[in-house]
């Protein structure tokens, strides 16, 4: 494995572990007097080899969503003299913040930026699943296509549906406000806590359908996620992995859902049950989904490939150039505004760090308050 190293001579030293689309975020790090190590590799690193990439002097790293971030890591980051790591992604069920604190290392992860770009993608993958776009696709390609039938590849209509939204919060309501504002379709969501923010759009939106011709609609809590589960058409994932969300939609849980109903998750892969989901899919070939994680990323579980009523993509909900560019900086605004001492940001506006001068603030640190950070 080979090191790309840049600022070759700076003072202090960071390690990111893939390479990251843009220059800003490269430009922040040389600002803040930082030698930056960067990995050529395509493959997730393991420990052993990110542990020795540490070695004896690192001041920082830039980490992936794919690495086990715990005591062990961390414990070499501050035998190294570390004290700031960010996480490439908002998520950050793969970093132990406890573990990080316990040894004064501050967590930065790269919220804002992925919102509508996640929100679209799940977009996407609805109406994909909904009209059958992979299938049709590649029916034509195999030139099977021999003219115009009534019934070649009917789908689901979402015009005047009900939508179900698992976890509202900020890529949820974006993706709720997209799709059913657009399709006058009803709004269910499951959360910890209302979101009447979400609620008072649909609110301000429903008479505004109504005066042109439509019926209104309405976005309100869902009694229970089984409440939920039963009435949608579509029910999209948002949630973040935990003990609680791990399996949320399990067997059951699918069972409990419309007999054509699409689910679709962009958040995590280990919330759905993928082996129970296979099931589900085959024994019910008009239930369909759409899935850009995995349970077990890279691998999926045996038969996924083959359900001709799921549309899969591989992990890019946040693949847009502005916004992977947008994760970078951030991502480097969090460790560079550690080691130089910059304030934590408290209200983060993304675009003022993507765009004018460098940054001299940490944009998202998950244990500023811990860690007794100055927030500005």
């Amino acid at each position: 494995m080979a090191w790309k190293v840049h600022y070759q001579g700076n003072p202090l030293r960071v390690i990111v572990t893939k390479e990251l689309p843009g220059q800003r975020w490269l430009e922040i790090l040389g600002a803040a007097g930082l030698e930056v190590h960067v990995s050529d590799s395509r493959h997730t690193l393991r420990v052993g080899d990110i542990r020795e990439a540490i070695g004896k002097r690192c001041d920082g790293v830039i980490g992936q969503l794919t690495e086990p971030w715990g005591a062990e890591l961390f414990e070499a980051l501050k035998l190294a003299g570390g004290r700031a790591y960010s996480n490439y992604a908002v998520g950050y069920d793969n970093v132990s913040v406890v573990e990080a604190t316990r040894r004064g290392i501050a967590v930065g992860n790269t919220p804002g930026v992925l919102t509508e770009t996640t929100a679209e993608m799940a977009v996407a993958l609805t109406f994909a699943a909904a009209r059958r776009v992979a299938e049709a696709d590649a029916y034509l390609r195999s030139g099977k296509f021999e003219g115009w039938l009534p019934d070649l590849f009917l789908g689901k209509r979402l015009h005047g549906g009900t939508l179900g939204i698992v976890g509202a919060g900020r890529i949820g309501a974006a993706y709720a406000k997209m799709l059913a504002s657009a399709h006058r379709m009803n709004v269910m969501y499951d959360n910890l806590e209302r979101n009447l923010d979400l609620e008072r759009y649909f609110d301000r939106l429903g008479p505004v359908i109504a005066a042109d011709g439509g019926r209104s609609i309405a976005c309100y809590r869902a009694e229970s996620l089984e409440d939920l589960l039963q009435h949608s058409d579509v029910v999209s994932l948002h949630v973040p992995l935990s003990d609680a969300t791990r399996h949320l939609m399990n067997r059951d849980r699918l069972r409990l859902m419309k007999r054509d109903a699409i689910l679709v998750n962009t958040s995590r892969g280990p919330t759905i049950d993928e082996a129970a989901l296979v099931e589900h899919l085959r024994s019910n070939p008009e239930f369909r989904v759409g899935l850009d994680v995995f349970e077990r990323e890279p691998l999926l579980a045996p038969g996924l490939a083959e359900c001709p009523n799921a549309v899969i993509v591989p992990h890019i909900a946040s693949a847009t150039v502005w916004t992977r560019e947008g994760m970078a900086t951030l991502a480097a605004a969090n460790v560079a505004g550690v080691l130089k001492g910059y304030p934590v940001e408290k209200n983060l506006r993304v675009e003022e760090y993507l765009e004018g001068e460098l940054p001299r603030k940490a944009a998202s640190i998950l244990n500023a308050k811990e860690l007794g950070l100055t927030e500005k």
